[in-house]
């Protein structure tokens, strides 16, 4: 795709955009001067769907209208209220329906999983993971390592880029975890990092860690709804997700489980028990002996969360109507690759800012982390006294998110703009520009 950074470029592609009437499906917040922002921070918080609230009151009238009968009365009785969930999920993470069930909070539904697929012997009790995960994720396995009776500082193993890197070489990943060998007892990752935006290629990490008698599990809170995602195909053991960010299920939102089906038919595999979780054909019987409910669904604890869960279906019901996630990654494409463009065009040193997200589009979402040398939080500041909404992270990273069911091309042009202001270079000077070209001589060759 041939980019240029003039207004008549960015109205053009939303013109042509196929997915661009998705935007009035959500409410924009507004900027400084009243008019929509440009919200590139779908990484940390999405949109409220529009639907959300249509769906949340008819929950509230069968509240009133029902009472407890609302589990059991109604279009979507209650009991089974995650079930119509699973199928829009699977299709967004590449699993079959009865590998998936929504519940929970994302860190709890690691927790949860970390009972079944991080059970230490003396000789097989590593970890291995990404250095700098986020904090959820390194505090889980912490805990983790401690109830088991290990040290954290022994137990984990984290990864970290070589020197003067940003992001991992898959090859190294595979070579640690060759080394690490029969001492590893699982894997977790991130699918997509969140501090540089680097998807890893999950496949051949589990590839590797199968091949060592692991099992792996990957965190995609920041891959949900964002790259596509083959779990099933992948042979991924087990994996969670939060639905707040580029699933849009609101705040503190529900969270999602995946747990390959080979996993179903194991009452033997150690799990912590619940009345959900229970056979519901037995359920109500109250009786003693848990019977785990055939599929990621056995790994429920208490009833569904169905007013989060309503927000939920309201954006997945988005999804549906976009048509999931290929059409979505190709925009997604576009949109982050036009963002780079015109950060590019600003000319500036690395010393001074550098994109530290992977330049190749295979290897990365729709994030963007910019690290800025001087001046960050002046930057940071400017942007938003602009009407930009991205997100800062110590000591000097700022993300910008491009999404493509809601974010236009003109909110990439705006954002380019504000920053060639900072910078005193007016955008207008930059000439077009062959994007896929321009990707490709700055693709390091680190995977």
């Amino acid at each position: 795709m041939r980019y240029d950074s003039s207004p008549a470029f960015a109205a053009a592609q939303d013109a042509a955009d196929p997915l661009a009437r998705f935007r009035a499906e959500f409410h924009l917040p507004p900027g400084p001067d009243g008019q929509p922002a440009a919200y590139l921070c779908g990484n940390s918080l999405g949109l409220l769907p529009r639907g959300a609230r249509a769906a949340v009151e008819a929950e509230f009238v069968a509240w009133e209208t029902r009472g407890v009968e609302g589990h059991f009365r109604g279009e979507r009785p209650w009991t089974t209220y995650q079930d119509a969930l699973a199928a829009p999920a699977a299709r967004l993470v590449g699993a079959h329906e009865a590998e998936v069930v929504i519940m929970n909070t994302l860190t709890v539904n690691l927790h949860l999983l970390l009972v079944s697929f991080y059970q230490p012997t003396a000789t097989r009790y590593k970890v291995l993971m990404e250095g700098g995960a986020f904090p959820s994720d390194q505090y889980a396995l912490e805990s983790q390592a401690r109830l088991h009776g290990l040290d954290p500082a022994e137990a984990i193993v984290e990864m970290l880029p070589r020197p003067g890197e940003h992001t991992l070489r898959t090859a190294d990943i595979e070579a640690k975890i060759a080394e690490l060998g029969d001492s590893l007892a699982t894997i977790i990752f991130g699918g997509l990092n969140y501090y540089t935006g680097q998807v890893y290629d999950m496949a051949a990490i589990t590839r590797a860690g199968h091949a060592v008698g692991a099992t792996v599990g990957f965190d995609l809170a920041h891959a949900a709804g964002n790259v596509p995602l083959h779990l099933h195909d992948w042979d991924v053991d087990y994996a969670c997700w939060c639905t707040y960010k580029y699933l849009n299920s609101g705040p503190g939102g529900t969270s999602g489980v995946y747990i390959h089906e080979r996993f179903h038919h194991r009452p033997d595999l150690l799990r912590l028990a619940g009345w959900w979780g229970h056979d519901p054909a037995a359920r109500f019987e109250m009786k003693k002996g848990f019977q785990p409910t055939p599929g990621a669904a056995g790994w429920q604890l208490s009833c569904g969360q169905i007013l989060p869960m309503a927000v939920h279906r309201a954006s997945l019901d988005v999804f549906e109507a976009a048509g999931g996630l290929t059409a979505l990654r190709a925009k997604s494409e576009k949109l982050t690759g036009y963002l780079e463009f015109l950060i590019q065009q600003l000319g500036r040193p690395a010393s001074e800012l550098e994109i530290i997200t992977p330049a190749d589009p295979a290897r990365r979402g729709c994030q963007l982390s910019l690290l800025v040398h001087r001046r960050g939080r002046a930057l940071f500041e400017h942007l938003a006294a602009a009407g930009i909404i991205g997100d800062w992270r110590e000591p000097n990273v700022i993300r910008l998110a491009p999404v493509p069911l809601y974010n236009s091309f003109e909110d990439v042009r705006r954002a380019g703009a504000a920053l060639a202001e900072f910078y005193d270079q007016p955008l207008q000077d930059a000439q077009p520009v062959e994007a896929r070209a321009m990707a490709a001589e700055a693709t390091p060759a680190t995977t």
